[in-house]
């Protein structure tokens, strides 16, 4: 994404969650059209869609109130929530025999950023289809008290992504926030408080893609192009398509990586001459090896263990250059720390003076603006480190597939694109996809509630614990061409 005008602007608002049924309607009426011709979602698969039907015949008998916890790999979840929840669901509802209430829905928490940078219609349209937004970067009681509020009471179940924003990796899930947990626990507290003998349950939803027909000649395309733009020309003729399969994708894998440790090195100098980082591309005195791996030194595997070394720190280096301008300390995860910059950065843009009385002199609202202007520039440095947060050196390696390779890809061409100052989205679109959706057994936050009270905050730590495991289990990927009976194609 882009940063938000460096221009000062009066407070952000919340939008109060409004849902609209004409609006619902219309949407879902556009949304197999859009998801196979402009996303090239050409199937969802469902996988234990039954789970969902009787938890949702449960929430509405009144016997549960849920929390539908998705994995964000991709900006493509929504339109693949949307059509597990508006089409998969009730098609399997009546197979199975069970009526469901209308409309098969659920209201659903986004980041308030969204609309900054995808534009202000797009609050206008989350607001109708019943979200409610978040500031993720400091204790929004407002956006919490509306979420707590709709999952005790709303006539939907209540959808979020505990890890707080897409990561661009299928198979890797990002440490979850303990924020999902918390509303559960939040709610069994509201359900007692109200005599009311509900069950809560958190349900895990994994979420993955796979290409259709793998794209290799289009991230063949995208790698040409970026080795272009870093003045790699000669990467092109240097791994030239081997004979076989096998040499076509180590070869792909050598230009991937150098491209990667180039672009790094290029970033490493950057922070080193700009802002005195003393980042050092290769140090002979530490071992890039993980401890207690007994593999030797010149094992191949090195250079990715030292890859990302490096990258943690240029990340740990760009995020001290912002900390120490807002005068914040580097305390918690890359993530934690991205959140409390990007919530720093908001409050010199998005200013409460602004609607003070009396209103700002026209020298004063310049320096507001140029207050803004800096505010703006430097959450460019955030924008890079949450670009890469879930990049390990090793992820393609591990297994080439064509959609570890186009993940990858992206995300370089993301960084490209943040670098030159251009907004990275909508990403292009490599070629036909199949979204293969997973729903979990649901987690128990009732049956937890003794140990809540005992130890509110053990309690919140295992129950993140249990669900990001509940997750990472969905993830494992599915042999090529296997194909299950509840897949469909949006229609």
């Amino acid at each position: 994404m882009v940063n938000p005008s460096p221009r000062a602007q009066p407070p952000l608002s919340f939008i109060p969650p409004a849902l609209d049924t004409r609006v619902l309607a219309l949407i879902r009426l556009a949304l197999p059209y859009w998801m196979r011709w402009r996303e090239q979602i050409q199937q969802v698969e469902v996988v234990n869609p039954d789970g969902l039907v009787h938890l949702l015949k449960a929430f509405n008998s009144g016997e549960t109130r849920f929390l539908l916890a998705f994995r964000h790999p991709s900006p493509l979840d929504p339109y693949c929530l949307a059509h597990l929840m508006w089409r998969a669901v009730p098609q399997r509802a009546r197979e199975l025999g069970i009526e469901l209430k209308r409309p098969v829905h659920a209201h659903f928490i986004y980041d308030r950023g969204i609309p900054l940078w995808a534009g202000g219609w797009v609050g206008w349209v989350y607001s109708r289809l019943g979200g409610t937004p978040i500031q993720r970067g400091k204790v929004d009681r407002q956006g919490l008290r509306s979420a707590r509020n709709l999952l005790a009471n709303g006539t939907l179940p209540l959808a979020a992504a505990p890890e707080g924003g897409n990561n661009g990796h299928t198979e890797i899930v990002s440490p979850l926030e303990p924020g999902i947990a918390q509303m559960g626990f939040w709610c069994a507290e509201d359900m007692l408080s109200q005599g009311r003998a509900e069950r809560v349950v958190i349900l895990p939803l994994g979420i993955s893609y796979r290409y259709l027909t793998p794209p290799w000649k289009e991230l063949d395309r995208w790698l040409d192009r970026l080795e272009r733009e870093n003045g790699l020309e000669s990467l092109t003729t240097v791994y030239a398509l081997g004979d076989t399969a096998a040499a076509a994708t180590e070869q792909r894998y050598g230009r991937l990586y150098s491209l990667g440790e180039h672009l790094l090195t290029l970033m490493e100098s950057y922070y080193n001459r700009v802002y005195g980082s003393a980042l050092s591309p290769t140090n002979p005195n530490d071992d890039p090896r993980p401890e207690g791996d007994s593999q030797s030194v010149g094992d191949p595997t090195q250079n990715e263990y030292s890859f990302r070394n490096r990258l943690e720190a240029l990340m740990n280096a760009a995020l001290e250059v912002v900390e120490t301008y807002f005068k914040l300390p580097p305390r918690g995860s890359l993530i934690d720390r991205c959140r409390r910059i990007e919530q720093a950065g908001w409050e010199r843009i998005y200013r409460q003076d602004l609607v003070g009385d009396p209103p700002l002199s026209a020298v004063e609202l310049g320096l507001a603006d140029r207050e803004a202007e800096e505010a703006a520039l430097r959450m460019w440095h955030m924008r890079l480190v949450e670009n890469f947060v879930a990049v390990t050196g090793q992820y393609v390696r591990q297994r080439p597939s064509a959609e570890r390779f186009a993940e990858t890809v992206m995300i370089l061409r993301d960084t490209v694109c943040l670098i030159q100052g251009k907004n990275p989205f909508p990403r292009p679109k490599l070629g036909p996809q199949q979204a293969v959706l997973t729903v979990g057994e649901p987690i128990s936050v009732s049956d937890r509630w003794p140990d809540y009270k005992a130890n509110r905050k053990q309690a919140v730590a295992q129950l993140t614990a249990d669900l990001q495991a509940s997750l990472e289990a969905m993830i494992i990927p599915n042999p090529p061409g296997s194909e299950s009976p509840q897949a469909t194609a949006p229609k």
